[in-house]
């Protein structure tokens, strides 16, 4: 004799499960839109924080609710003129300045050049073993709405600098809109040896308002 009681839920669940599938792969769908998605390091722009390979997770729903602010790592939609690329290509870099803010390099009253920050000087242990600053002076204001972002590695990172500095010195050419903004990277998970979480320097700490 057929236990009903025991096949009925058998059925029942195979019946579901394509819908449980189908509710699952809809759920990673739409995070992966809307909230979180992964992104892969192709350059040793942001070197050594964040190395060739690494994947890092980014946070897309962050800036629905605030603005990026100084010292946080961004994945953006890079203009054309910087990627070459008019299908658009993403770029990953760290706030240096927020509109209004005014960018200085460099301070050279101590043992080591600093960028100036509405000015305050700001030490960055996380730029790349032997790089400056800046391989240029240089004295801007961030336009509102925009961002001045540059990559740790100066040396090898298409940046703000280098598109100020291209442009014949356009300001405008030089920073990013802040609706270009795809998130913000916060963790390293892979490879699992560098996982770890992408905080921001404390050196970001005290700067006053522009």
């Amino acid at each position: 004799m057929i236990d009903e009681q025991t096949e009925k839920p058998r059925s029942s669940f195979w019946k579901e499960l394509p819908i449980l599938l189908g509710v699952a792969i809809l759920v990673a769908v739409l995070v992966r839109a809307f909230v979180l998605q992964t992104f892969f390091i192709p350059s040793p722009s942001m070197e050594n924080t964040l190395k060739i390979d690494d994947r890092v997770l980014v946070n897309k729903l962050v800036y629905d609710f605030r603005s990026p602010h100084r010292g946080e790592v961004i994945v953006f939609k890079a203009p054309t003129e910087w990627s070459g690329n008019p299908e658009g290509e993403d770029f990953i870099k760290r706030v240096i300045g927020v509109g209004g803010d005014h960018v200085v390099c460099c301070d050279h009253s101590g043992p080591q050049e600093r960028l100036i920050i509405n000015g305050k000087p700001i030490d960055e242990p996380f730029i790349y073993p032997g790089n400056k600053p800046a391989d240029q002076d240089f004295d801007i204001t961030v336009p509102e709405g925009r961002l001045w972002v540059m990559g740790d590695h100066r040396e090898a990172s298409g940046d703000s600098l280098e598109h100020w500095q291209q442009s014949g010195e356009d300001i405008n050419e030089a920073t990013i809109p802040e609706d270009q903004v795809v998130g913000r990277a916060f963790t390293i998970f892979w490879p699992v040896d560098r996982a770890s979480w992408l905080t921001v320097p404390k050196q970001f700490d005290g700067i006053p308002s522009p």
